[in-house]
């Protein structure tokens, strides 16, 4: 039952954020109730006091009356216990219970004398027992001189009333007699609830109809806006030729021309975009392999004069060293530049298979050894003692590593740089720090941009080819992983690779933190545990690329 409702709930939670005409046809229908039912309240209350208004003038003025006529009477005696007295109380009882017209009204009329309970007896007409209601505190104003009225609900004819009780002193020659006069209020009552019923009818019968007319309403404008969305979504699916229909010449004729106008204008300059893309990708593939020939000749004829620069003069043979580090450093571009353009043609493909990653840590740091010696970087490895197995391509991680590691021993300003390998139950994660000069604010968005250098006037140490970070990050996205940076001025840079450990799989969290332990946060942030998120624009930003670029996700603290 729990379950069932909580499935309910979520539904109707759900159609309330989605559906614009539910949330106004709600909106208008709860307004209208409050204002209906409060009109309502104001006009039912306004006619019962009315009605009872009217009944309190009818029985005061009756009462008025009651009371000279009894005086009158009760004044021929000057003791209370004369013989003719209780004769006399009992027919101007009668008599004034028989003055109403209707007779059939259940009017009761009762004279009481408690002054005189020895000589004087209470009588009523007709003959009920009228004592309950009649309150103390009534019979007390009464006698203290005073006309008081009560509304009291009891039963006198077998049945369950509201009465309105009038009370009035009656000055004799012997003392003072009270009149009392008991109005049965089931007509008001009733005529009151007729008009209550009406109204509530009437107003409810208004908030429907206004529920309607907010639904056809807003039919009229929400239905063009969700053609308009499901035209949207089909244009942004690559069916560019899909348009609105144009009705009228109205606010909503004009949303939808203005609309087809738009994707008319998008399709001319997306394919137009989309062949200056094609053109780009395919000179660039072209000259890359139009390259490759002349450039092997020239291989060719370098590593000859190379392996002869001996016998060279000096100036010759350093010239031969240059020639041929340059030619390297050529052939590298042009295979980064024929990688480049299999991942913009879609071509590149994933050769999974299960990889123990730290053998593969070992090999990157092997090779990048003597580079690191060079430029006095200490390489230092905090890797798992047990394997760490995941289904990757185990040359596309290889390379990755090699860039990010390359790239931390250019940087890293002669100070240790650290690879961190870590797993959990669904990724596998592996960072690498640095400590040289570190990312300035928003350059985290532009690292891994194509030939992008953060000081352009630095010189290099690797000669790279400016398309190592771009390559990684195509690598890591294949991979259905994540490729991120972290830097601040001063503090160095941290690149962190996450991938699923099964291929396919999608990521949520990384087992190893983006920001690093050692780092000063701004604003005071927190340094260890908890959840962690920097973004762009906050002094050390991360940029955090993977699958589809933007989507939202924890940074989860190790």
């Amino acid at each position: 039952m729990a379950g069932r409702a909580a499935r309910l709930a979520a539904g109707v939670h759900q159609t309330w954020r989605r559906s614009l005409q539910v949330r106004v046809v709600t909106i208008t229908l709860v307004a209208s109730s409050l204002l209906v039912g409060g009109f309502a309240y104001l006009i039912a209350d306004k006619l019962t006091n009315i009605l009872l208004e009217n009944a309190e003038t009818d029985v005061l003025l009756r009462l008025q009356n009651g009371s000279d006529y009894a005086s009158k009477q009760f004044n021929l005696y000057s003791q209370p216990q004369e013989a003719q007295l209780q004769d006399t109380i009992d027919g101007t009882v009668n008599y004034l219970a028989g003055g109403d017209p209707a007779q059939t009204s259940g009017v009761v009329v009762a004279i009481t004398a408690d002054n005189f309970a020895g000589y004087i007896e209470s009588r009523t007409s007709p003959d009920v027992q009228v004592r309950p209601l009649i309150s103390r505190e009534l019979r007390a104003s009464v006698a203290a001189g005073n006309v008081a009225h009560q509304v009291r609900t009891g039963m006198l004819d077998g049945q369950r009333t509201k009465y309105l009780v009038y009370g009035s002193p009656v000055p004799t020659r012997f003392g003072q007699v009270e009149l009392y006069y008991l109005v049965p209020l089931a007509r008001q009552d009733a005529t009151a609830a007729d008009a209550r019923a009406t109204v509530v009818a009437t107003g409810a019968a208004l908030v429907l109809l206004l529920g309607l007319l907010a639904a056809l309403v807003t039919r009229l404008v929400v239905t063009p806006v969700r053609v308009a969305a499901r035209t949207a979504q089909r244009l942004s699916a690559g069916l560019l030729d899909q348009r609105m229909v144009v009705n009228g010449e109205d606010d909503l004729a004009l949303l939808a021309a203005s609309f087809n106008q738009m994707a008319t204008n998008l399709q001319r300059q997306i394919l137009r975009l989309e062949e200056m893309s094609r053109l780009q990708r395919r000179f660039t593939s072209d000259v890359s392999h139009e390259l490759r020939t002349p450039l092997t000749t020239v291989r060719m004829a370098a590593d000859l004069i190379f392996a002869e620069r001996d016998d060279f003069d000096p100036a010759v043979a350093r010239s031969a060293e240059l020639l041929q580090a340059e030619l390297d450093r050529f052939e590298e571009l042009l295979t980064d530049l024929l990688e480049i353009s299999r991942f913009d043609a879609g071509f590149a493909m994933l050769d999974s298979e299960p990889t123990d990653l730290v053998p593969v840590v070992h090999r990157v740091a092997d090779r990048l050894a003597g580079l690191a010696e060079r430029v006095g970087v200490a390489i230092e490895l905090d890797l798992p003692d047990s394997p760490v197995i995941a289904e990757v391509d185990p040359r596309r991680v290889e390379r990755v590593l090699r860039n990010l590691v390359g790239n931390a021993v250019e940087h890293g300003e002669a100070k240790p740089v650290r690879i961190t390998l870590g797993m959990d139950q669904s990724a596998v994660a592996i960072t690498v720090r640095d400590h040289g000069v570190g990312l300035k604010p928003g350059e985290e968005k532009l690292v891994f941009n194509r030939f992008w250098r953060a000081d352009p006037s630095r010189a290099r140490q690797t000669g790279g080819t400016g398309l190592g970070l771009s390559i990684s990050l195509e690598d890591a996205r294949l991979h259905g992983g994540w490729l991120e940076a972290w830097g601040a001025p001063g503090q160095g840079a941290q690149f962190r690779l996450t991938l699923p450990v099964r291929a396919g799989d999608r990521l949520t969290t990384s087992p190893l933190r983006l920001v690093p332990a050692d780092a000063t946060l701004p604003f005071g942030g927190p340094r260890d545990g908890g959840l962690l998120a920097i973004g762009p624009g906050s002094g050390a930003g991360a940029l955090a690329v993977g699958p589809a670029e933007g989507a939202d996700r924890a940074e989860v603290n190790s």
